[in-house]
């Protein structure tokens, strides 16, 4: 039947209603299942029964389930995320609200919904969700395509929901109505004892009790009290200072539990009474209150912390609650019916297997019960729980946490659930014995479900009555047969058509987005409008809200709307009831119109911008990228060899420090031109005795033949692969290859020493010895001409003296290298050698004795040498070592254990190629930096030589490469030009948009996934330099094996630059790098060229359009602003002062007169400040170390320095607001703090809630005056910075005390954590630190978490200095 026709299944819990769901869903299958863009719909009335419904679903069908609710912050997803759900699920179990707010923003289709299925569809009544689905969209498409419409299929066990009487025609027109507005017919079973053979019903037990009221005197007493507390803490209130509203609030509270505990008085006992305050003074809330904003909530847990103490003096403190229930209840400690609760649960708690539920009215009443439920010895152990829905305020039970005890109750570690109405309705607790209703249903529809939880064979349904209460019974009764006459009338009327619903329901006016279809009606727009005016920008003083001015006598209703909206006023006319309805579908459709509302009918913070810039989904970025290396260092050998004329540069090393050896220069040799320039370049390297200074300058083409150039190649790879590795058998296999010119590319380029400047040939071709002897033809002859000379004797057999003079020799006694640099004529293997311990033996007694070696040639003279130097990462800081840190690097060596490996090569030279991996790591990036100057093609109104290389150098050098500079000071300053250059592209083209979509929209177009995404378009990620270098990894040019050991370079898509292997970047190194090379065009051609970067890199922002301000007519100024002395303190006349009255003027201002507040100045203001101050600081400190700006920046660009320079201007007296909790900040900071700091932190220190507001309108006047000043940032720089001094200095500049103590820890590796705590409902934060043992905390409290944080931290580096001697 439900397949073919829209249906009601009419039945009794537990009879079978979700099956039927189930097997529609089964029989819909097909049609939803994906790829089907169709979908199955199943609505629950309550966030409980979302998991519920959803596990049946899944358990007994394939189909792919998808939960919703509220806490999922469904409210605020796009249509793309809703999208992707759809694409998703196939059957989507949720609440009704949010199926509503699908189908009125076109997120869903309701001809894609194949089946919708309304669980306790008795609630599709007036304003109800399951109504308005039916009445805004079902209805509506029924008479224009009903083909197309879902299948409707209704659950319930009560077709009424309100309030009947015993005459069944109401019954017949309440059936008919839901008929009616569901488009579906009724179908139940004849009778109940059909039902009954298959399913158990509940027996219904009436237990009576007399009642019996608390001692007069004992009840009037307590009452007295009471009102005495509550009229104490109303008075208290005023001298809180807190915000009218708050203020209001913290009465109505107060009154409503005065009510509560009277409430609880007279129905529950003084017992009850007490524990109700108890729990309310202690409660906690699941959110923190930070600073001031816990004052309201303290005062009233303190009024019921009050009530406790004064009611626990009534309490009997020789015995426990439940020992003499007659004595508790005469006395008045419970209430007769809490006895009768008690007596007919101590009779039941034997009962196999027992699971009750205690249905109660109100959420206090089941918190109190089971307290004493808990207490009661006898009933202690049944483990009573409590569950409450969550909109009393009093209790925040998660939606888990109620599944939890739902799972407790079902396994039977709690057998009693004390419950509001929240647990009547479907949810399935099948093991429910005994339902007992405390208090009494309101309604037929809650009598039935709740009677219907009890779903075992032989439960009972027990109501606890007051003895006499004929009204209560009579109900009762009415209850009990009420089933029966459902079933009666819905059978009697089955054969009937269902009603047309009537025109009026849901024939209302609305307005329709013809692209997406999305709707508002007359009777949903308040809801929407109020909706979009929560989403408006608003800063915690004032809340922006519509306001309606009715006049009743002509129907005219006057919307002012906030000023941050960019439609301020509307006055419509129409009927009385409708008129508020009416202003607000206008002011829909007029925000729509202008972007403000999306064509989705959301508010639009997710705007497309005109140049069609989108976000990078950070997800879709992959971390391994190419690794550049330069084209002019690449070239196959047999090429390179045959060039014949080459490119030279001279490297000349200058130490600054006294050594014993002296650096030779050396000549680069290149197939073409660097494109360094002219100019030398000259950069720094750190040794361990100091620094040395590196001159790097072109000196012309030179020719050189075939021979010589593989000559000096053979030279540098073996000098070079000495020096790197110190590994005799990698040196030997490198040799055997040389003798081959390969054909494949390679790195290619000369490295030659000079003397004289002139090329050393002769130390050049020391690589001789080398190469004959990894092809077995050691050489023994020299070039002397002094044929007297007598040989000596090495390892190899006899060579003459100079050969071994100005030498590099490898002993394999102990695989070591040496440098030789002379003879020790006077001493040989008989001399004494003293060793360190102070015993004296001769050389050949001690080679004897350490190496096993017996010396043959002891009559020798032994070789005066020194170890080889090691070549190291020189780009690198290092401490310099003191001159008794150096070690001995001297040597004497027996001839006969030397192998000669390179001869003749200088010490000096040997010095200087130790220091060549560096060097050429740094020109390597160097002429990388030049190919990506070149590659970024700019305006030709921007020399290309305006930019610095050096600049382009450091933006794509990170951190991680720990050399004398990185990109992070140029991040900082491309940074700060980039969120100007959007803002004002923004503020220009964006008119109507309020701050939080300019701001959502800048976000956006710069934030680090764009810029990661523009610089992978850019091909900039092979630029970056992300690692420390790492010498032995560097490419020796030439070296074969070397090479290879790397990935083969290939050519990239750049013109002339290849492409070494593959490397992790992170996302946001690409978008640093690419701010920091923002910051180096900027830096270096100024904002011109920065622009024309931005154009390059795809960033659309026009600096050239012209900015059109929307100018209001304010009459008579001087009734708002001090305009005369307002100029005189900001140095500046303005053009046009209604801007300064905008800049002046709060949201909560709510004056028509003037028609914006100073929001989109600020955002504006805030942009060029921030620019101001970082080019400031950049420019004053141009030697400071990267991340000094980065810091000094923090410290000056910040609200608590722009609040306080804004108080010592006086700005405050100024600002046009209406706020009383504004005006209570603000003279509470200015009485206590506002003469107090000094330096950078400003505000924190103290812990006070600094008024924001108060840095807002620094940045909101510095947007003023850069709008009338047609946008000359000079003339802003010249009148705010009077404000801002002093400027922080890096003298003045205090380290924020988190990140100083983190260092500290890291540092002493001691174990660092933060933790928070809530005491009365103000949060603190805790620092703790283990050090040596010994655990140290300090804890501070905070106007925020964060100023909390600091505070702790400050304090805790306090008490570590004190306890630790030397930190």
């Amino acid at each position: 039947m439900a397949i073919e026709r829209n249906t009601i299944a009419f039945l009794e819990t537990g009879s079978g209603k979700t099956l039927i769901a189930v097997m529609l869903l089964r029989a819909f299958a097909d049609a939803v299942r994906k790829p089907s863009d169709s979908i199955a719909v199943f609505l629950v009335p309550t966030v409980v029964l979302v998991t519920q419904q959803a596990r049946v679903i899944e358990t007994h069908t394939d189909l792919k389930v998808g939960q919703f609710y509220g806490e999922m912050g469904v409210d605020f997803w796009s249509a793309d995320t809703w999208k992707q759900q759809l694409q998703l699920y196939e059957v989507f179990v949720m609440t009704p609200q949010i199926l509503v707010d699908n189908l009125r923003h076109r997120f869903f289709k309701l001809e894609k919904i194949k089946l919708l299925i309304f669980d306790e569809c008795h609630h599709a009544r007036g304003r109800h969700p399951y109504a308005l689905i039916m009445t805004e969209f079902y209805h509506r498409q029924l008479e224009s395509n009903p083909a197309h419409l879902p299948r409707i299929f209704g659950m319930t066990a009560s077709l009424i929901k309100s309030k009947v009487s015993d005459n069944r025609s109401d019954y017949s027109k309440q059936i008919m109505e839901i008929e009616s507005l569901m488009n579906a017919k009724v179908y139940t079973v004849s009778s109940e004892s059909i039902l009954a053979q298959y399913i158990p019903f509940s027996t219904p037990k009436i237990e009576l009790y007399k009642h019996e009221d608390m001692p007069s005197k004992l009840f009037s007493c307590l009452c007295d009290h009471l009102e005495s507390l509550k009229l104490m803490h109303l008075k208290k209130l005023p001298e809180l200072m807190l915000d009218s509203s708050a203020e209001d609030s913290a009465r109505k509270k107060i009154k409503k539990l005065h009510g509560t505990f009277l409430f609880c008085l007279t129905e529950l006992g003084v017992w009850l009474a007490a524990k109700a305050a108890e729990y309310l003074s202690r409660k906690e809330n699941d959110s923190f209150f930070w600073g001031e904003r816990e004052h309201s909530e303290k005062i009233v847990r303190q009024f019921s912390l009050d009530v406790f103490k004064i009611f626990s003096k009534y309490l009997p403190a020789e015995r426990c609650i439940g020992e003499d229930l007659h004595a508790d209840t005469v006395s008045g400690l419970l209430s007769s019916k809490v006895h009768c609760l008690i007596m007919s649960l101590l009779n039941y708690r034997m009962v196999h297997n027992l699971r009750c539920i205690v249905f109660v009215e109100r959420v206090i009443t089941a918190i109190v019960l089971q307290s004493l439920l808990q207490e009661i010895q006898e009933l202690s152990w049944l483990g009573t729980k409590y569950m409450a829905g969550n909109q009393s305020g009093l209790q925040s039970q998660t939606r888990k946490e109620q599944m939890r005890i739902v799972d407790t109750f079902q396994d039977g570690t709690a057998k009693i659930i004390v419950a509001t109405q929240i647990l009547e309705e479907g949810l399935d607790v099948q093991s429910c014995n005994l339902v007992v209703r405390f208090d009494q249903a309101m309604n037929v529809c809650s009598f039935i479900q709740s009677r219907g939880r009890a779903r075992m064979r032989g439960s009972e349904y027990l109501l606890i009555i007051k003895s006499g209460d004929s009204t209560t019974l009579s109900k009762v009764t009415s209850y009990l047969s009420s089933g029966y006459t459902m079933r009666e009338e819905s059978l009697r009327q089955a054969s009937l058509p269902c009603k047309p619903l009537e025109n009026e329901i849901y024939d209302e006016e609305f307005y329709r987005v013809e692209t997406t279809g999305a709707k508002v009606t007359l009777s949903s727009s308040v809801s929407l409008l109020y909706f979009y005016c929560s989403r408006l920008p608003s800063d915690g003083y004032f809340k922006p809200v519509p306001r309606f001015v009715m006049t009743k006598e002509s129907n005219i209703c006057e919307l002012h709307l906030p000023k941050s909206c960019p439609v301020q006023t509307l006055v419509v006319e129409g009927k009385a009831g409708k008129l508020k309805q009416i202003a607000c579908l206008e002011a829909l459709k007029k925000l729509h119109q202008i972007g403000a509302l999306s064509d989705f009918l959301l508010p639009a913070f997710d705007v497309d911008m005109e140049d069609g810039t989108q976000e990078i989904d950070s997800e879709t970025y992959k971390t391994e990228q190419s690794d550049y290396f330069p084209g002019e260092l690449v070239d196959s050998w047999s090429s390179f060899c045959s060039l014949g004329l080459y490119h030279c540069y001279t490297i000349r090393l200058n130490q600054h420090f006294n050594y014993e050896t002296s650096f030779n220069d050396i000549l680069l040799v290149v197939k073409s031109d660097l494109g360094v320039g002219p100019l030398s370049y000259s950069f720094n390297l750190e040794a361990d005795r100091g620094s040395v200074t590196v001159d790097v300058k072109y000196c012309g083409p030179v020719h050189f033949n075939r021979e010589q150039v593989l000559m000096a190649m053979k030279f540098q790879v073996s000098a070079l692969n000495v020096l790197i590795h110190h590994d005799f058998v990698k040196f030997q296999d490198t040799m055997k290859h040389l003798h081959k010119t390969p054909s494949c590319m390679d790195v290619a380029y000369l490295l030659l020493p000079l003397v004289g400047g002139k090329v050393d040939w002769h130390c050049i071709k020391s690589s001789a010895f080398s190469i004959s002897m990894a092809q077995g033809q050691y050489q023994k002859h020299c070039f002397c001409t002094n044929g007297a000379v007598k040989p000596i004797q090495s390892i190899d057999g006899a060579v003459c003296r100079c050969m071994l003079q100005n030498s590099v020799v490898y002993t394999p006694h102990n695989g070591k290298f040496y440098c030789i640099n002379g003879m020790l004529n006077h001493c040989n293997g008989d001399s004494s050698l003293v060793l360190n311990d102070g015993e004296v033996l001769t050389y050949k007694k001690y080679y004897k004795t350490r190496h096993g070696i017996d010396l043959k040639w002891s009559c020798e003279s032994l070789l005066r040498g020194r170890h080889l130097f090691a070549v190291r990462n020189f780009l690198t800081s290092r401490p310099i070592l003191k001159k008794e840190e150096f070690s001995s690097a001297g040597v004497e060596l027996p001839p006969e254990l030397c192998k000669i490996i390179l001869s003749p090569v200088s010490i000096g030279t040997l010095y200087s190629f130790s220091f060549l991996p560096s060097i050429m790591h740094r020109i390597e990036a160097l002429v990388l930096a030049v190919k990506l100057k070149w590659v970024i093609q700019l305006d030709q109104c921007v020399k290309k030589d305006y930019v610095q290389v050096t600049k382009i150098l450091e933006a794509i050098t990170t951190k991680k490469c720990q050399e004398e500079f990185s990109l992070e000071s140029l991040e900082t300053l491309g940074d700060s030009f980039l969120k100007y250059a959007a803002s004002q592209h923004l503020f220009k083209s964006y008119e109507h948009h309020h701050q939080g979509i300019l701001t959502a929209m800048r976000e956006r177009l710069i934030s680090n996934a764009s810029l990661c995404q523009f610089g992978c378009r850019r091909n900039l990620t092979g630029f970056i330099r992300t690692e420390k270098f790492d010498y032995k990894k560097w490419i020796i040019p030439g070296d074969c094996l070397s090479f290879h050991e790397q990935n083969q370079t290939s050519c990239s898509t750049q013109t002339n630059i290849y492409n070494r292997g593959i490397r992790n970047i992170k996302s946001k190194v690409v978008a640093d790098s690419v701010e920091a090379l923002i910051g180096a065009y900027l830096s270096s051609g100024g904002e011109p060229a920065a622009f024309h970067f931005l154009k390059w890199l795809g960033l659309a922002i026009d600096f050239r359009k012209e900015m059109v301000v929307e100018k209001p007519i304010l009459s008579r100024l001087e009734r708002f602003i001090n305009l005369k002395d307002l100029q005189v303190l900001l140095k500046y006349t303005f053009n046009d002062p209604s801007l300064l009255v905008e800049a002046l003027t709060h949201g909560s201002y709510q004056v028509q007169d003037i028609p914006k507040c100073y929001q989109r100045l600020e955002f504006l203001g805030d942009a060029v400040l921030d620019l101001l101050i970082t080019v400031y600081l950049y420019n004053k400190y141009p030697g400071a170390t990267p991340g000094l700006i980065t810091d000094l920046r923090s410290a000056s660009v910040n609200n608590d320095c722009y609040a306080h320079a804004a108080t010592k201007a006086g700005l405050n007296k100024h600002i046009l607001h209406a706020s009383s909790e504004l005006h209570k900040q603000m003279t509470f900071y200015l009485n206590n703090f506002s003469q107090s700091f000094s330096g950078s932190s400003y505000g924190w220190e103290a812990g006070v809630a600094l008024p924001k507001v108060l840095a807002d309108v620094i940045e909101s006047i510095s947007g003023a005056i850069y709008i009338d000043s047609k946008f000359d940032k000079g003339i802003v720089w010249e009148s705010i910075r009077p404000l801002l001094e002093p400027i922080v200095t890096p003298e003045t500049m205090e380290q924020n005390p988190v990140r100083e103590l983190s260092e500290l820890c890291s540092k002493k590796a001691y174990n660092l954590s933060f933790s928070k705590a809530c005491e009365h409902g103000q949060a603190s934060l805790t620092a703790t630190v283990e050090a040596n043992g010994v655990v140290y905390e300090a804890t501070s409290k905070g106007t925020d978490k964060k100023t909390a944080k600091k505070l702790a931290a400050r304090e805790l580096l306090k008490t570590l200095k004190t306890a630790i001697p030397g930190l």
